[in-house]
């Protein structure tokens, strides 16, 4: 069985030269589309709808099919609410992307139980982090979190994600955010090794 510091190693080695680039990952979405993730935990499938958020379903599809979310972590897991991930294990990656924001777009679905949404912290600050809905959060609508996508299969799989650790530092037992960004799995793999990863993220055709 591969250790989860050889599962970095090998992400790092195959992840694409493009995500040190971000100005080229700006292809068009279509419509809708599938992307299957490869967890710890077995697989789960989202299904995106192109419409519900243009900008986020694009900036997600690029994002996936260039092997961003491959070996991250589900750095924050709150049971009854959210499933939240996107930060890159490698610091370097994670620099480039960190400032590479996209444009809000309107809410029109509902953050259901089951949706995949990006994060934000404020108008106009969507970059990589995203969370899946474990539960109706309708009250996020208003606050400007867009779901672009649903899980279509697997949504016990991702209730089964770690959640011993809580909220992030200095509020729970989770991750420093800064630490987090700075460090990158090294930090996550020592500090916190229950969390659950992605092993691999692929759009199928």
């Amino acid at each position: 069985m591969m250790t989860s510091t050889l599962l970095t190693l090998l992400y790092l080695a195959a992840a694409s030269s493009a995500l040190l680039d971000p100005g080229k990952l700006n292809e068009r979405a279509p419509d809708s589309f599938r992307a299957r993730f490869e967890t710890s935990e077995g697989a789960f499938v989202v299904e995106v709808t192109r419409e519900w958020a243009p900008l986020g379903a694009d900036r997600f599809y690029n994002l996936v099919k260039h092997g961003f979310y491959d070996g991250t972590r589900f750095f924050r897991v709150l049971a009854g609410f959210v499933v939240q991930f996107g930060v890159h294990g490698d610091p370097e990656v994670q620099r480039v992307w960190g400032g590479q924001t996209i444009k809000d777009d309107p809410v029109k679905e509902s953050n259901r139980r089951g949706t995949l949404t990006f994060a934000t912290s404020g108008t106009d600050t969507r970059t990589t982090q995203l969370f899946i809905n474990l539960a109706d959060n309708a009250t996020l609508d208003a606050s400007g979190f867009a779901p672009f996508g649903v899980v279509a299969e697997g949504m016990d799989v991702v209730e089964r994600f770690y959640v011993g650790y809580g909220e992030m530092a200095p509020d729970g037992k989770g991750p420093d955010y800064e630490r987090l960004v700075n460090e990158g799995n090294a930090y996550l793999e020592k500090e916190f090794p229950e969390l659950d990863h992605i092993r691999k993220a692929v759009i199928v055709e």
